[in-house]
């Protein structure tokens, strides 16, 4: 009877982004804004700031 937990059973999946035009990666970074949390995509090459890596194509 006793099953494994829902959130056991999920898989972690990461995902690679790159940008287009510098073809570096582009990593998620939270930061803390006027007391209010944001996440942001920023490219290591260039140095581009988005609001998520889609948003870079």
């Amino acid at each position: 009877m006793a099953g494994a937990s829902k959130n056991s059973r999920t898989t972690v999946a990461t995902q690679k982004f790159m940008c287009p035009d510098c073809n570096a990666e582009i990593i998620m970074k939270t930061i803390v804004d006027n007391g209010r949390i944001k996440n942001i995509a920023e490219c290591q090459g260039c140095k581009r700031v988005e609001r998520r890596p889609k948003d870079f194509k």
